[in-house]
């Protein structure tokens, strides 16, 4: 060993003797095990233990003492307690004693904010102080209506002969509504089982619920109500805040068949515990509008969000995209319809705002999503019935809503017929005063539908015969009058005589006794009859699920042929299926115009053919349209091709001609139509050669 490793390791060993000899002494041996047998309790405060601030102290004295219930003990002495959602605590000046409910388990309050964990554990600590701060921050917020935050989830069952309601203790609400008299078209899971009853709406697809006229934004979609069985039709839906004080919707079911509920805002002794100067009571309705029909295209067409101004019109959001509006106005009430049923909320005091909110739905068994805020101005909480709703859930049939204005309390028209779309005034006029009482008049006889929709077109070719028979007198004239018009064609050909021609064609007709208007006039005058029923029988709700011959409901499609898949174009406008119906029409339709055809002068080649296509684009526009639709204009059509050759068969057409030539004797006396006409033909044959001069001095 070399002297440096000696120098080494001799300064070595000083190192380590003076590190040792500089460490401080333990004085106090107790220290290091009080240390030792604090090390979990600290490791368990390191874990998440946790406590209130000063500040979050005050906060829970202060919600204690406004909202919790003030007692008078034995002594004299008041205190303040809270005894709910978990929470049994006194608060006796600024000091709060009492338990909580943690887990299960009901804890000292002081265990819980001085960390007691001899007593209980750290988690229970820790959840003990998440539950204060939560219920004191739902203090804060809600008041004295905190203690309905939480309950039992029950549902009261209310029903008569037409409705049966589910109403659900958490939000108050009708949370289910089935129509118990119709079936649904629509499943999405095809089954053999029996059809299921209409359900409006269930469970989240409808939420209806009110925002109290508080200082703080509160609604009664978060709150949990007592239910009251008043009598067999009457429930009400109660939050009671005292024994002699209680806020709620107090809903009436008449008995028999009714779909009229009566809504009522009930309340008692709240004035003085809300001490709330709000005066604005909103209502946040929210449904999405689900599938009942077959046919989707035109269910989709037909639903949507209406709303009726008070003393004013009914208007509507687009039914066709998404859609919003504002409404600074009285709104007496709205609906959320679709095809063939409708739930509309009418207030006896109208809404002074509303916002309406309108979104399609696409690839579900919704339509579409449709929202409302509505707000009812000057709420009065010391009133016992501050405010009052009907609330209409049923089929959109005519006499129905027609009886709705003699059952609700309101002073104006309803006008919830408008509901229907029976078509602009004239069309809606010819509906609501004609065919609809003509068509019930038949469905109290009769109960097979296919021959109501026969008699009915009877009875309307019937009334329109004289219009019908002046019409097909007219196209004999004109049939019978062709050769001499084609003869004159022949006689003065080109542009240059196109005056001349004209002349003398009107001078046929003259000495004829024909009129070249004679055969569409009455055509015209019927056309207002059948746009009616156009839109009748799509929105005819006696004719769903009614069935005739082939076909299962005359008011949807009656597809004989059905494919599946998405074909561009096609499946858009045409659909997946040919309905027999529209394929009989058609047919029909273009016999009935090849034989207009030969009523006609000859026209252009291209014309001709437009004439003929016309009947196959009415296929396509009406293959989705329901088969009542489309039976009846087959039927209308059919008629009419019997008449054309019944009037053949009967008036002859020598008969026409004899009459046409004692009309060529007799002095003619021109019609205004013709005067003007041939005073029109004489300026323009005039002009005419006057512009001949003009280019020959050139």
């Amino acid at each position: 060993m070399d002297k440096n490793t000696i120098y080494g390791l001799l300064l070595m060993a000083a190192i380590f003797f003076g590190f040792m000899w500089l460490q401080p002494k333990n004085e106090n041996p107790d220290a290091q095990k009080n240390a030792t047998d604090d090390a979990p309790a600290a490791q368990s405060a390191s874990s998440g233990a946790d406590s209130l601030s000063a500040s979050e102290r005050e906060w829970l004295v202060s919600n204690i003492a406004e909202n919790g219930t003030v007692k008078v003990l034995a002594d004299s002495s008041r205190v303040t307690t809270i005894d709910e959602n978990g929470l049994h605590l006194t608060l006796r000046g600024d000091s709060i004693s009492g338990t909580v409910e943690v887990g299960g388990r009901q804890l000292q309050y002081a265990d819980i904010v001085n960390r007691n964990l001899g007593k209980i554990s750290i988690a229970e600590q820790r959840n003990g102080i998440e539950i204060l701060r939560a219920r004191s921050a739902s203090m804060g917020r809600f008041g004295k209506f905190a203690r309905f935050l939480s309950g039992r989830d029950t549902v009261v069952k209310v029903e008569n002969d037409a409705l049966a309601l589910q109403i659900s203790a958490k939000s108050g609400s009708i949370t289910r509504a089935e129509l118990k008299k119709y079936d649904t078209e629509y499943s999405s899971v095809e089954t053999e089982k029996r059809k299921e009853k209409v359900v409006i709406f269930q469970d989240s697809t409808n939420s209806m619920s009110f925002g109290l006229p508080l200082p703080q934004d509160i609604s009664t979609r978060d709150l949990y109500f007592t239910p009251r069985v008043l009598n067999d039709s009457t429930v009400l839906m109660a939050l009671e805040m005292t024994p002699d004080a209680y806020w709620g919707i107090e809903y009436t079911l008449p008995k028999g068949e009714s779909y009229l509920v009566r809504m009522r805002i009930v309340q008692k002794g709240m004035a003085p515990i809300v001490q709330s100067n709000s005066r604005n009571l909103r209502v946040d309705w929210k449904q999405d509008i689900k599938r009942q029909e077959k046919g989707r295209m035109f269910e989709e067409r037909n639903s949507g969000l209406y709303y009726k101004f008070a003393g004013g019109s009914v208007e509507n959001l687009s039914e066709a995209k998404n859609d919003s509006e504002e409404r600074q106005a009285k709104i007496r009430w709205i609906a959320f319809k679709n095809q063939f049923f409708s739930s509309v909320l009418i207030s006896k005091r109208p809404f002074n705002t509303a916002d309406f909110d309108s979104k399609v739905l696409k690839g579900s068994d919704y339509l579409k999503s449709l929202e409302t805020t509505a707000v009812v101005n000057d709420y009065d909480w010391s009133a016992e019935n501050p405010v009052s709703f009907d609330y209409f859930i049923g089929p959109n049939l005519y006499p129905l809503l027609s009886s709705i204005d003699k059952k609700a309390e309101t002073d104006e028209d309803l006008s919830l017929t408008r509901l229907i779309p029976l078509g602009w005034s004239l069309f809606r006029w010819i509906n609501t005063g004609v065919i609809i009482p003509i068509f019930n008049l038949l469905g109290s006889w009769i109960s097979n539908y296919g021959i109501i929709i026969l008699i009915l077109t009877l009875i309307i070719k019937l009334v329109l015969f004289p219009l019908t028979y002046k019409s097909m007198k007219g196209q004999a004239k004109m049939r019978i009058l062709a050769p001499d018009i084609k003869a004159l064609n022949d006689k003065y050909p080109g542009q240059e005589n196109a005056m001349l021609r004209q002349q003398k064609t009107m001078a046929l007709y003259s000495k004829a006794g024909a009129n070249p208007m004679s055969g569409c006039l009455p055509m015209l005058l019927q056309m207002p009859i059948l746009f009616a029923m156009f839109t009748f029988f799509p929105s005819c709700i006696e004719l769903r699920g009614q069935s005739f011959l082939w076909v299962h409901d005359l008011s949807a499609p009656d597809a004989i042929i059905s494919w599946s898949g998405n074909i561009p174009l096609i499946t858009e406008y045409f659909g997946n299926h040919i309905s027999l119906f529209c394929l009989l029409m058609t047919a029909v339709n273009i016999i009935y115009t090849y034989i207009n055809m030969q009523n006609q002068p000859s026209q252009m080649p291209g014309m001709k053919w437009m004439m003929y296509l016309m009947p196959v684009f009415f296929m396509v526009f009406f293959n989705n349209y329901a088969a009542g639709l489309s039976y009846y204009y087959f039927l209308t059509l059919l008629i009419t091709i019997i008449q054309t050759y019944a009037f053949r068969y009967f008036v002859k057409e020598e008969d026409v001609r004899r009459q046409m030539a004692e009309n060529a004797k007799k002095p003619k006396k021109k019609s205004g139509f013709m005067a003007r006409l041939e005073e029109m033909q004489r300026q323009q044959q005039q002009m005419l050669k006057e512009q001949q001069k003009q280019k020959g001095r050139r």
